[in-house]
Parts: structure tokens; C-alpha cells; sequence
């Protein structure tokens, strides 16, 4: 019988040459589980997923009981769902005032092509502007506007008029004009290695774009639902755009992906022509009772405190002179390392170290530490001690 590892590689799609492949049977709270009993400190969290921990029990409940009454029932639109309704209410409560209204999708690509869409159809104008060194998605749209351009020539031609420009630099602004139909930013780069708008950065982008009749969107993929210290950065920085991306975080660990906007700016997709947008799993009811359950254990259990104690913790604790800097706030941190070939050595060798870290797509001298938000101080110290004799191992056996 051939193993999992030799059907792994023999029948999926691969998404690099030299996959991690590590076998995880079981995962609960912030630990991964092997099949020959190893033990692996996950400081990833699926990257940014699961923010209340693997398998918690709130949101597994939710999703057993989800499942006991229904799973799909019709494409997206057409059926009132409890869960998706439910949730959409939750959300936009928690958010400023001009967001009315919810469009539930699978994943953070699918919101980020329903955003472009729905920018377009509202401004009539087709020029979107996004940023160097940022990440939305791998599917054909958000490729288009990913400003790395070593993951796009091989796909093009891509979608036209799209125009990238330089994070916290006040000086290409200039490129938000009349033709320009929306601005799509992270409000913190997470692939670019955890970058910060600079100087009132965001609040000249939500200006200029006021100024010019273009909308602004927010990609908080990553940053939402507590990562950084708040539960969305639109409060972190005062800044509140005219759409805003979510998913990873948004679903409890299942797939969910969405864009909300005011009622004015959403309802266009509904007429001329109809069906403007439709998907036909988006807002699963399954997925949406487990964001929605974790969710309510974000808030209830006051998680964004406790990432924010934990990075703390983090900062204070995790030293060594192969760390050059550890950007960010809360728990989405990025480690610079005084060498980059010291990264690929820490990310391939972390799980014989009983860890689980990841790389950054567009910086390669920094790797991640974004582990669940449910993480105590205990677990939190223990990652820091096996990250440092990892690193101890780094600086012992890379040639540089």
C-alpha cells in the first residue's frame, strides 16, 4: 500500500517543488499533531486562519449543529440562510456605520474579484491601483494587481489597466485620478514582511481617493478579526475605506471569504444587469456558522487583549544576534534575520524542532510568527525557546 506522503506527491497539484511535507493527523488549540505521535507548536495559524485555535470547541459545536439542520441548499442570493444572515448582521455591527451590506464568497481571491467588480460597476471607471509588494489572491483579477512581478509575467497577459505603486510613498499618489475606479491596499503588507503605512499614509490615499471619485479598499485578509491588536485595522488607523476585503480568520478555519460595503455601492450588482456577481457556494452555511461562532469567542473571550500580552511576551523573550528586527504588532510578526539564507534553514528545519513556521512571499530574509490568538504565555515561551535553539542551529550550519 502506498504511504500518504507517496500519494501526496503522486495525485495533487503541487504547489512548488520541494513541499514541507509534514503529516498532520489531529490538530487542537495551537498544537499539530503527527501520526507517529510528533508534536509540532503551530506559529502560523494556516497563516492567519485559525485565530481561535484549531478545533475549538465553540466552533465545532456551531458546526455540528449547522450540519444536523442543512448544508447547501441553492446558489448564493437566493435562499434566506440563517448563518449567513446571522453573520452578516454580527459583522456589520462590529464595523464603521457605512458598511450596510455583506457579500459572502469562498475565499480571499473570489472577495477581492468581487471588490474590483464592484468598484467598477459603481464609478463607471476601470483603472485600479494597487500596491508594490502586495498580495491578494492567485486567481487571474487579483493576480493582475499583485505587486510582485515574479509570480505574474509567467500568467500574462493579465487583466488590463491596472497601475501598481509604492507603499508610503507620497509622491505616486498622483496616480489616483479621474479614470480611476478604486485603490486596493493592505493597511499593513503582511507578504512584504509586516509593512506599516507611514506618516498619515492611508488617511492621503482615503483623500485623495474622496477627491477623485475612486473608492478605496481595504484588504484585511490578513490583519482582521484581532491579528494586529485590534479587531480590524479600519480602528487601528481611523481610516475607513469604501469596501473592505475579508476572509482567512472570517470562516473559523472554514472556508469563507467577503466584501461589504454600503447599501448604495452593493446594490449595483443586482440590476443592469442582474446576477452582477453570483457564486454559487459562497457564504456556505456550514462556513459561516464557524466564523460566526469564532467570532463571538474573538469578543468574548477577549482574544485581541491576549494578542496583544502574547506579543509582548514574544518581544521580550525571543532574542538572539541572528534576529536583526521583529516588525509588527500583535500577532503577526515578522523575524529579520541578519542573513536571509538563515530563513530558508529556520522554515525547513522547524518541525524537527517541534515547530511550524512559514516564509514570506515577498521578503525573504524575515520569516513569520503568527500563531493563533488563543496562544497562552506558557506556549508562547516555549515557541520562543525552540526558535531560538533553532536559530542556534541556523547560525552553526549555513554556510554563508
Amino acid at each position: 500500500m502506498p504511504t500518504n506522503r507517496e500519494l501526496f506527491i503522486d495525485y495533487l497539484g503541487q504547489t512548488s517543488t520541494a513541499p514541507l511535507l509534514l503529516e498532520i493527523e489531529k490538530a487542537e488549540g495551537v498544537w499539530l499533531y503527527g501520526p507517529d505521535g510528533q508534536k509540532y507548536l503551530d506559529l502560523i495559524s494556516g497563516v492567519s486562519v485559525s485565530n481561535t485555535g484549531h478545533r475549538h470547541p465553540e466552533v465545532v459545536e456551531a458546526i455540528k449543529n449547522q450540519v444536523d439542520a442543512y448544508l447547501h441548499l441553492m446558489v448564493y442570493g437566493e435562499i434566506i440562510q440563517s448563518p449567513q444572515v446571522q453573520y452578516a448582521e454580527l459583522l456589520c455591527s462590529l464595523l464603521p456605520k457605512n458598511f450596510q451590506s455583506c457579500y459572502f464568497v469562498n475565499s480571499g481571491s473570489e472577495a477581492i474579484e468581487g471588490a474590483m467588480k464592484l468598484a467598477k460597476r459603481y464609478t463607471g471607471k476601470s483603472k485600479i491601483i494597487s500596491f508594490s509588494n502586495g498580495y491578494h489572491g492567485g486567481t487571474h483579477g487579483a493576480l493582475s494587481i499583485q505587486g510582485n512581478e515574479r509570480y505574474k509575467n509567467a500568467f500574462r497577459p493579465l487583466l488590463p489597466d491596472t497601475q501598481q505603486i509604492d507603499f508610503n510613498d507620497f509622491q505616486s499618489l498622483g496616480a489616483i485620478d479621474g479614470t480611476t475606479a478604486c485603490v486596493i491596499i493592505e493597511p499593513v503588507q503582511a507578504e512584504a514582511g509586516v509593512i506599516y503605512p507611514e506618516n498619515d499614509f492611508l488617511l492621503e490615499i482615503r483623500d485623495r481617493c474622496s477627491k477623485e471619485g475612486a473608492l478605496l479598499v481595504f484588504d484585511e485578509v490578513q490583519t482582521g478579526f484581532g491579528r494586529i491588536g485590534n479587531l480590524f485595522a479600519i480602528e487601528r488607523f481611523g481610516v475607513v475605506p469604501d469596501i473592505l476585503v475579508l476572509a482567512k480568520a472570517l470562516g473559523g478555519g472554514m472556508p469563507l471569504g467577503a466584501f461589504l460595503s454600503s447599501k448604495e455601492i452593493m446594490s449595483t450588482l443586482s440590476f443592469n444587469p442582474q446576477l452582477g456577481h453570483i457564486t454559487t457556494f459562497g457564504g456556505h452555511p456550514v462556513s459561516c456558522a464557524a466564523g460566526m461562532a469564532s467570532l463571538k469567542v474573538i469578543i468574548g473571550s477577549k482574544l485581541v487583549d491576549n494578542c496583544v500580552t502574547i506579543s509582548q511576551a514574544i518581544r521580550k523573550n525571543l532574542k538572539h544576534p541572528s534576529i536583526k528586527e521583529i516588525r509588527g504588532d500583535g500577532l503577526l510578526l515578522a523575524i529579520e534575520l541578519t542573513h536571509k539564507e538563515y530563513v530558508g534553514y529556520v522554515v525547513q528545519h522547524a518541525p524537527e524542532q517541534g515547530l511550524l513556521l512559514d516564509y514570506f512571499l515577498f521578503n525573504d530574509s524575515s520569516f513569520r510568527i503568527a500563531p493563533p490568538l488563543t496562544i497562552t504565555i506558557d506556549e508562547a515561551l516555549e515557541g520562543c525557546t525552540r526558535v531560538i535553539a533553532l536559530l542556534e542551529r541556523a547560525v552553526k550550519n549555513v554556510d554563508l
